[in-house]
């Protein structure tokens, strides 16, 4: 059956499933979010968390299809006013700044105009001068409309919108640009700041703090916190989510099933002050408390699993052997001696029964604990690391790559870098600042306007982009792969072995993985034939958790130089290499250990 639609204050899900072809994505999936709380969706890339957002705010519907090529069924309950922040930005190149945030205030502006012709209606059919020939009464018509002009704020829309553009840190760009003109950044925090400003009723958000810097970061999770509605959102930045979240459900199908975690009197406060935990139904694991404290809890779950495996396997092959063992007793097939022949008719048929009953009883157990045996724990995703062949130039001394004085006009003004065969450089600053295009200066992919950069003879640098962008949507990722690096090399180091992306997901086109698929992807790429200089551009955007905590630990081992620009907050803390801080385009910057 479709999707049911029925507004609501509060946002419920219920019974809802969602599969692409005989591609099961979303099953029996229940929740709840009361206005004031803010659901933190997590899980492994493609477990579903953008396919959710999309169906509850129907972002994609067409006709009665809330996700084009899905079959969707289940019920949904959404204040009719949900605004949704999506990963891909739905933005016209050619679009103006200021049109897209108008238009994102066209409903509020209606709710203004409404509240303003009802007021003019009361005020006539108090005064007399109204015949009363309405067929709604003017009272209660100007209630409905005050309540939603206080919901939607409609007093302070101007104020608001300033306060946005500059708590996003985009309230220095011109209004007439065009949104092609934008980076991708800036396009992102525009889309942001116009959702916002709409004040909708319930929000939905695709990873919202990409893009963002420590203090846009902050500024929207202060936004959050005070936010009237419910909100439910993706993300993989563990302090937002440990900052915002009241509750976290984990799509992580392979836990379906699990006991659900969540602590009596554990959650966050909700914006009255509450306590309440989130409650999910069927699937989809929920907990109450911060994220740290859930990763506790899910290695502990996790560990308990796997030594109820481990006892059952082990009670397995003690009883496969027990039963062998017993077989073999029975049948042991040996003559009898003249003692044996003596007490035969006392003892062989009392003997011979206890023997049977014990393979019976062990053939019963066997049989049983075979069929409720519990499944395997998942294998944690195995990041094969660096494979070998690929080594530093044979020179080890000296740099790889060495700029003096280079600039690129508008964009960036870099005093001095090296970076040697052993470096680990982590390029920090504000959206602006000009580290991706210091990484694509150092891929060769951008000529210095001023200044001298100088390569090593016969280096290879891999860079790994924010956006990922394959020129064939329809090629697969094991086509893609072999077309890349060679068959001969995809043959010696196959792209399954990675463990970036999973079996199922081996042969379908490129278009219908997520954004984080596609980004394991083009990781896979690059690790595969490893460079002599790795440049990671916002590496654990689009990432996992667990993926991204994988890739930060296999780095540390990585044979040649890497050189990572990130706002990724728990990255940054935890980083011992040098860093390089980049300002604004008109500072000169240099590398601090």
């Amino acid at each position: 059956m479709p999707v049911i639609h029925t507004p609501t204050t509060h946002l419920r899900v219920d019974g809802l499933s969602v599969a692409f072809g005989d591609r099961r994505v979303l099953s029996d999936l229940g929740f709840a979010v009361a206005p004031g709380q803010r659901l933190g969706l997590i899980g492994e890339n493609g477990a579903g968390k953008s396919t959710l957002l999309r169906v509850i705010a129907r972002a994609d519907a067409d006709g009665d299809d809330p996700v084009p090529g899905a079959i969707v069924s289940g019920r949904v309950a959404r204040p009719i006013r949900t605004g949704i922040l999506l990963q891909e930005l739905p933005l016209a190149d050619d679009a103006v700044v200021d049109d897209v945030i108008e238009s994102a205030v066209a409903d509020v502006r209606a709710i203004e105009r409404e509240l303003d012709a009802a007021a003019r209606a009361l005020a006539k059919a108090e005064s007399g001068s109204d015949p009363g020939t309405a067929s709604v009464d003017p009272a209660e018509r100007y209630a409905v409309a005050l309540e939603a002009a206080e919901r939607a704020d409609v007093w302070s829309v101007d104020r608001r919108r300033d306060e946005l553009l500059d708590g996003l840190c985009v309230a220095g760009l011109a209004l007439d640009r065009r949104i092609g003109e934008l980076s991708g950044g800036q396009r992102s925090r525009f889309a942001l700041a116009a959702l916002l400003l709409s004040s909708p009723d319930a929000l939905l958000l695709d990873e919202p703090t990409n893009h963002l810097d420590d203090d846009a970061a902050a500024f929207l999770e202060d936004r959050l916190r005070s936010w009237r509605g419910p909100v439910v959102f993706a993300s993989h930045d563990r302090e937002f989510l440990d900052r915002v979240a009241t509750g976290l459900m984990d799509l992580d199908p392979g836990r379906i099933g699990a006991t659900a975690v969540a602590k009596a009197g554990g959650g966050r406060p909700s914006g009255d002050g509450s306590r309440e935990v989130v409650l999910a139904a069927s699937v989809g694991t929920v907990f109450g408390g911060t994220f740290s404290e859930y990763l506790g809890v899910r290695a502990d779950e996790r560990a308990r699993w796997e030594r109820q495996h481990d006892d059952e396997q082990a009670e397995l092959r003690r009883l496969r052997l027990a039963v062998a063992e017993s077989a073999r007793a029975v049948a042991h097939g040996r003559a009898p001696t003249d003692n044996d022949k003596f007490l035969k008719h006392f003892k062989r048929e009392g003997v011979e029964q206890a023997v049977s009953r014990r393979v019976r009883n062990a053939e019963a157990r066997l049989t049983e604990l075979e069929r409720t045996q519990l499944a395997a724990p998942p294998a944690p995703l195995a990041f094969a690391g660096i494979p070998s062949g690929s080594h530093v130039l044979d020179d080890e001394s000296g740099a790889l790559l060495q700029a003096a004085d280079v600039a690129v006009d508008g964009r960036l003004d870099l005093g001095r870098l090296r970076i040697e065969p052993a470096t680990r450089l982590l390029v920090t600053g504000a959206n602006g600042a000009g580290k991706s295009t210091l990484l694509a200066l150092l891929a060769g992919r951008l000529v210095p306007d001023r200044g001298v950069l100088h390569r090593r003879r016969g280096l290879r640098v891999g860079l790994l982009e924010q956006d990922v962008r394959f020129a064939d949507p329809d090629a697969t990722p094991r086509a893609i792969y072999a077309r890349t690096l060679g068959e001969r090399r995809a043959e010696r180091v196959p792209l399954a072995g990675l463990g970036l992306v999973a079996p199922r997901d081996l042969d379908r086109p490129v278009s219908r993985l997520s954004v984080g698929q596609q980004r394991r992807l083009a990781l896979a790429l690059v690790i595969s034939a490893p460079p002599h200089v790795f440049l990671l551009d916002e590496p654990t955007n689009h990432l996992s958790l667990a993926l991204a905590g994988e890739l930060e630990e296999a780095l540390g081992g990585y044979p040649g130089a890497v050189v990572i620009a990130s706002h990724d907050r728990w990255l940054r803390r935890r980083w011992d290499g040098e860093t390089l801080a980049l300002e604004a385009a008109s500072a000169r910057a240099g590398v601090a250990a």
